[in-house]
């Protein structure tokens, strides 16, 4: 009787321990806290705060397409080229520039041609007029008619002046007679510019009278006198058996030597 309660224990025993351990065991399931609301907040949905985790989490995240175009397709036609415009402001000038080298020696020229005969280093000339002159016109040329001196024709008789075949420094003076009760005015001309003025008042006697200067002379110049006239009457005296009226000039020193 004892035996059989025992067996009948064990029956009853094996099959309810057997059945425990076939059976799979479930963890506990874990409660996540969820941030409800602070004091002056308003309550968040617990579904709203898991779609908030899932968004940020970067595994359940859906990535992000960038698409890319093809620039050369949409690319047209090349224009036309436009105006031109205006030019900018000019810069600031730069710094000079180191000094370059030496430049090949060039041919031998070809000789020059011949100089004048004239060209010497001597200027001389002195005139002198027989004829008295009254000034008809605003402005005359006074001519000369007695040549003393003329070193290689440098001084024209023709048309009165001096022309310049050697640069350099030149003396020249002018002497005349006045004539009674007539004013007397001259200028001393180099080129078209007055020098000097050489100048009487009317007087009841006549009288020597002189103007002399140095010029500056370049190849070129021209020297001459001029007789001007005013309100009264102007005339230099002189006579066919004296010369009176007297203009000299001549070289002091070459600009080249």
């Amino acid at each position: 009787m004892k035996m059989s309660a025992v067996f009948f224990l064990l029956l009853v025993s094996i099959p309810s321990s057997m059945a425990v351990q076939d059976l799979p065991r479930r963890e506990p399931r874990r409660l996540s806290c969820v941030r409800c609301c602070g004091p002056s907040e308003q309550p968040v949905s617990i579904i709203s705060s898991r779609y908030t985790r899932m968004s940020s989490d970067p595994a359940s995240s859906v990535p992000k397409v960038q698409p890319t175009i093809d620039i050369t397709i949409l690319k047209g036609e090349k224009g036309e080229m436009g105006e031109k415009g205006y030019p900018g402001a000019a810069g600031k000038e730069g710094e000079r520039g180191l000094r370059g080298f030496n430049g090949r020696k060039g041919q031998k020229g070809q000789p020059g041609p011949q100089g004048h005969s004239c060209k010497q280093l001597y200027a001389a000339f002195s005139v002198g007029r027989r004829k008295p002159l009254h000034s008809s016109d605003y402005f005359q040329h006074v001519i000369f008619d007695t040549e003393f001196v003329n070193l290689y024709k440098h001084f024209n008789m023709f048309s009165g002046k001096f022309f310049c075949y050697v640069p350099g420094i030149y003396y020249f003076s002018l002497n005349v007679h006045t004539w009674n009760f007539k004013e007397t005015y001259l200028h001393l001309m180099k080129n078209e510019e007055e020098m000097v003025i050489l100048y009487a008042q009317p007087s009841d006697r006549s009288i020597m009278q002189s103007q002399s200067l140095m010029l500056d002379l370049q190849e070129g110049d021209e020297v001459w006198v001029r007789m001007f006239k005013r309100e009264r009457e102007n005339a230099i005296y002189s006579e066919e058996s004296d010369v009176y009226i007297i203009f000299n000039g001549h070289l002091i020193k070459p600009a080249v030597e």
